[in-house]
């Protein structure tokens, strides 16, 4: 789940427990495998694949699953799948909306499960461009406020951050979020990492215009749908529109 909500990231964070993170490890793989084949399977030369990696080994995937993934991707090992990314637009309760990022090898098998999960938990699927419009692509990187034994203010990030292209600091309650243009996604990292800061992943994806706030039994609606989309394996991310309390708070 991406977006602005500070309530969504909380609660995907706790969801994320032991039973999903086969899941979770797998489509991370998928993702280092696709950056592999793209730019080939040398980090140093493929911004998207250090990114992914490192991103992989934040979640604590084992080192040989990740370089079994790379060289899967960039044609060194056999066995690797030929993925294509594919969206779907849908729309949940109170007319929030939906954007779901796949990464497939079987177009039937994604709709399929796409449709499923969004139709039996209250929401609709929507025709191409009723949501996207709603979107626009950009470069997130997340810095964690809580770094080597000091809190990161808003404007220490921006300072290391303001030259390097960033154009938004989302405060997500533990955690920063760094909106760029999607051009400008490694040289924000870069500059995150310069200031000597740790970060907690940098990659494109998709940022609403604008976020309609929800109450509490609303958000928790739209996140079932997504919970129940976040368990397909095609399912890479899931961007919505919402904005709701924090739950510890509601």
């Amino acid at each position: 789940m991406s977006g602005h909500s500070k309530w969504a990231t909380t609660k995907h964070k706790k969801a994320v427990i032991d039973a999903k993170r086969g899941k979770l490890f797998a489509k991370l793989i998928k993702n280092i495998e696709v950056a592999a084949r793209l730019g080939g399977g040398d980090p140093a030369g493929n911004p998207t694949l250090f990114d992914a990696i490192q991103k992989a080994k934040k979640t604590s995937v084992p080192n040989d699953n990740i370089d079994r993934a790379v060289k899967r991707g960039s044609g060194a090992d056999g066995g690797g799948a030929n993925y294509e990314t594919i969206m779907y637009e849908a729309y949940g309760p109170e007319g929030i909306a939906l954007l779901i990022e796949c990464l497939t090898d079987n177009r039937n098998r994604s709709v399929s499960e796409v449709r499923v999960a969004v139709t039996r938990n209250g929401g609709t699927m929507a025709d191409s461009g009723s949501t996207a419009r709603m979107f626009n692509r950009k470069g997130v990187v997340v810095v964690g406020k809580e770094q080597e034994g000091r809190t990161l203010t808003e404007d220490d990030l921006l300072e290391a951050v303001l030259d390097a292209g960033c154009e938004e600091i989302t405060d997500l309650g533990d955690e920063f979020q760094v909106i760029a243009d999607p051009n400008d996604t490694v040289a924000v990292r870069q500059a995150v990492q310069a200031a000597g800061l740790d970060y907690e992943s940098a990659e494109v994806g998709f940022v609403p215009d604008f976020t309609q706030p929800v109450d509490v039994e609303t958000a928790e609606k739209v996140m079932k749908i997504i919970d129940a989309l976040e368990d397909s394996d095609d399912v890479q991310n899931v961007y919505a529109n919402f904005d709701a309390p924090d739950p510890d708070e509601a």
